[in-house]
Parts: C-alpha cells; sequence; structure tokens
C-alpha cells in the first residue's frame, strides 16, 4: 500500500490524500479546493498529481470548500466511481459546491474581462467546472451513517466516527487486508472541538496503524468557552454602542455562521444582547442553516435541551437573513450600528468584501477574525497588520480595529489534537497534513517526546509506503 500527498501538505487548504493498494484499487480522501494567493500554488486548482479517471472512489471527510469543492472538476476531468460521505455532508455540498460553481464562474469572467481590454496576446481562461458539472458530481455521492462498518471494496471496510468540526464531519477509518494481514489506516479530517455549541463532541476514532492527522493549530492553544461569550460581547458593546460603528465578522458559511448566531440567540434570550441590528448578509450562510435545521441527529446535548425554551435556535427579532444584492448593498451606506456576519471566513471571496472595501476605513468600525486564514487571504493581510489594501481597483486604508477570536476555531488546538489521539496506542507512523510547516514542526515534536510516535511532515506529492514488512 501506498499514500500520495496531494494536497494539503505542509499547507492549510486542499486537503486531497491518495490510498493505493497493492492490487491496484485507488481511494482518493478528500477532493479539496486550494484557498490562498502563494505563487508556487498559482496552478494547483487546475490540475491534478494523479489521473482522475484512475480513482476508484473518494471518500470526503466533510463539505468544506477545501476538502470538497475539486469534486466536481474531478468528475469533469474523468473519474467515474462513487463519493461516500455522510447524509449531512452531502446535503451541505449539494448547496455548497452550487455556490462554489458561481464563484468560478464569475472570478473566470473577471479575469477574462480584464485580459480583453489588454494589447497583445490574452490570456482568457475557463471556471473550473459549471453547475452542471456539480450536478453530474452529485449524482455519485453515496450517505453512510456514523459507526457503522461499510465494505467498499472485497479487501476495505470503512466506517465514520463523528468528527465534532461541522454539521456532518466524519473521521475515517479503514480496514484493508493486504498479503493476508489487516492494515488499519485513520484519518482524521479536521478535528473538532469538546463542548462547543450545536455539535457533539468529536468521537475517538479506531485505533490505527497508520494515521494521517490535521495539524491547523498544532503551535497553539485556544481561548476557553466562559471567557469567549464575555469577550464577543464586550467587543459588540465597544463597537456598536460606544463607538456607534459596525461589527463585520467574516465567517465561513458553514459552522462558524450558525455558532455566532447561536451565541447570539442565546444572549437575546438571556437579555444580555444590546438592541442592535444583525444581519446574516450570506445567501449560503442562509441555505446552510435550513440544512442544520433538517440535521438534529448531529445536535449536542445542550442544544436539545435548549430548543425546549426556544424552538429556533438560530432566530431572533433583531435578526435579518439577507439574500438579495440590494438589501446587501444597504448595508454599506447605513450609518446604523449593526453586526454583520459575512462570508467568507478568508475574506478571499464573497460579500464580505464589498464590506471591507466600505468599512476597513473607518476606525469606528471592528473586523473580527473568527476562524483560520490562509497565507495570502485579505484575513491573514489583516491579522499581519497590513497598512493598505487594493479592493475593487482602489486603495483602501486599514483604520478600523482588526480583532482576532481564535476560540471560534472549530479546528482543535494542540492539547485537544493530544485529547483526541490519546487511544492510539498502537500506532506505526503518523502523518501531519492541514497544517502550516512551523505549526506542524511543534506539534511533531511533542508528539515524538510524549508519544514515542514516528511522525513525518509529508511535502506535497509525496509517496510513503506502508504495511510491506
Amino acid at each position: 500500500m501506498q499514500i500520495r500527498f496531494c494536497g494539503a501538505a505542509q499547507n492549510v487548504t486542499g486537503s486531497a490524500h491518495l490510498i493505493m493498494l497493492d492490487n491496484g484499487f485507488k481511494i482518493l480522501l478528500d477532493c479539496g479546493l486550494y484557498q490562498g494567493n502563494e505563487d508556487d500554488m498559482e496552478d494547483f486548482n487546475r490540475n491534478w498529481l494523479f489521473e482522475p479517471s484512475e480513482i476508484d472512489l473518494v471518500i470526503l471527510s466533510h463539505a468544506h470548500i477545501d476538502h470538497s469543492a475539486r469534486l466536481p472538476k474531478l468528475v469533469k476531468d474523468g473519474f467515474q466511481g462513487d463519493i461516500i460521505s455522510t447524509h449531512a455532508t452531502r446535503s451541505l455540498c449539494n448547496i455548497m459546491l452550487l455556490d462554489s460553481a458561481k464563484i468560478q464562474e464569475y472570478e473566470a469572467e473577471y479575469h477574462n474581462s480584464k485580459e480583453l481590454k489588454k494589447k497583445g496576446k490574452k490570456n482568457l481562461i475557463e471556471p473550473l467546472y459549471d453547475a452542471s458539472d456539480v450536478g453530474e458530481a452529485m449524482r455519485r455521492f453515496s450517505g453512510l451513517s456514523y459507526d457503522r462498518w461499510e465494505k467498499i471494496h472485497p479487501d476495505v471496510e470503512l466506517q465514520f466516527r463523528d468528527a465534532g468540526h461541522i454539521l456532518g464531519s466524519a473521521s475515517v477509518n479503514l480496514r484493508i487486508k493486504e498479503k493476508g494481514k489487516e492494515i488499519k489506516l485513520g484519518f482524521t479530517g479536521d478535528i473538532g472541538r469538546p463542548e462547543r455549541p450545536i455539535l457533539r463532541n468529536p468521537q475517538p476514532m479506531e485505533p490505527c496503524d497508520y494515521l494521517i492527522c490535521e495539524s491547523t493549530y498544532g503551535d497553539r492553544l485556544h481561548e476557553g468557552k466562559p471567557e469567549e461569550t464575555e469577550h464577543f460581547l464586550d467587543i459588540i458593546k465597544r463597537t456598536c454602542l460606544e463607538k456607534k460603528g459596525k461589527l463585520i465578522i467574516p465567517a465561513f458559511s458553514v459552522g462558524r455562521t450558525q455558532e455566532i448566531v447561536y451565541m447570539l440567540d442565546k444572549l437575546e434570550t438571556a437579555g444580555r444582547l444590546p438592541q442592535i441590528p444583525v444581519y446574516v448578509d450570506s445567501p449560503l450562510a442562509v441555505n446552510a442553516t435550513m440544512i442544520f435545521g433538517a440535521h438534529p441527529e448531529c445536535y449536542d446535548r445542550e442544544l436539545a435541551e435548549y430548543m425546549l425554551i426556544d424552538d429556533n435556535p438560530f432566530g431572533f427579532n433583531d435578526l435579518t437573513y439577507i439574500r438579495s444584492v440590494e438589501l446587501s448593498k444597504s448595508l454599506n451606506h447605513s450609518k446604523q450600528p449593526c453586526i454583520i456576519i459575512s462570508a467568507s471566513g478568508m475574506m478571499n471571496a464573497g460579500r464580505v468584501r464589498h464590506h471591507a472595501a466600505n468599512h476597513l476605513g473607518d476606525e469606528k468600525n471592528t473586523f473580527l477574525m473568527v476562524g483560520y486564514c490562509a497565507r495570502g487571504t485579505l484575513g491573514a493581510l489583516l491579522l499581519d497588520g497590513i497598512e493598505e489594501v487594493k479592493l475593487y481597483g482602489k486603495q483602501v486604508p486599514i483604520n478600523a480595529e482588526i480583532i482576532r477570536m481564535g476560540s471560534f476555531s472549530a479546528h482543535a488546538d494542540q492539547n485537544e489534537i493530544m485529547d483526541f489521539l490519546s487511544n492510539q496506542d498502537q500506532l506505526k507512523e503518523l502523518y501531519l497534513v492541514h497544517g502550516e510547516k512551523d505549526a506542524q514542526k511543534v506539534l511533531a515534536a511533542r508528539m515524538r517526546k510524549e508519544k514515542d510516535w514516528q511522525v513525518h511532515v509529508p511535502e506535497l506529492n509525496s509517496l510513503y509506503y506502508q504495511g510491506s514488512d
């Protein structure tokens, strides 16, 4: 058996890991889109490190774009197998991949319009895929419930365990028969955090011989839950009541947005939320919130009990969900203090970029960063302290306050990763993926010291052999 690391290798986006069995059967774990602006990754999304038609099966850990959004291109380029995910992941992918297709079409149109204005040779591009390609991909999905072993090949069994990261997220356990032996291979997907709102705690994986493990926050610890709510409320009061400004929260449409809305809902129910308008300005987030309501099997006990006193945990009097472009634009001209939750979380696409162009220059406003931002994205540049940025052809000074709250992260921190892996007492090798190299070095050092594990930090397109002894 071989593993080729085809994405999210010493990087946080573009998850894709190819498992090649000795009998020729090929399994792709995730098929994500690279999100960032690093020069050496410019062509990643358009090219493959394998032949799509040779892949027999895709196993998808969850619906986030950096794990799922090249699936339509994979099908477009020749993949003909099944895509296996949890039921909730399939529901989310149905809307998220269509939204991604719209973004691909818009970006290609925008790029080509600029090229056509140039003299001489023009570098025109096509979208990675369109809505029809999404339809073809969705027809290949097959849903699997948590905690059930399913035979996906005569020599391979699959089990999903709840990863507690977003709705439907899963870790992947594989039992593979080769040369008369059983190999236990695991993929954590993205590890969630215990005691977070809405979702159940991450469930331990089966003990593995070989494990592919995420490492996004392998070098840091998050803020605790009690401090988080008070800190969030202080930011709201300082921005909206004292400075009379707007609190802009760039947030992923799936997971982060619902968590923030749920927290605001609980503050409103408790009578602690100031009476200021709250807007969720993302059509995708509106659709995703409806899907959250359709999958109560993923809820934790706290949310189930809260729904006994509030049957709509994602809605309250001062909350407005926005679909229309006109209403979205009107927020940019309004002088009224408010909270705007808008995608994308990294600020590399979506309506939040328009809010950035209109609100970053005003010192009354606050941009609250609540998730990971890949290198080169607008969110990362703001966190790095950039003084001005070019948006829609204009230089925008950064006068607004930029605040980061890592406690909202849906990714486990260093301690939580170690706790999640505490039952892995038979590991032969562990591979760190989905993390920046510096964070991976820190986590790998702790793993080697405390667990004496053989830890690798694979490079992109690197190949490893297992189970041949």
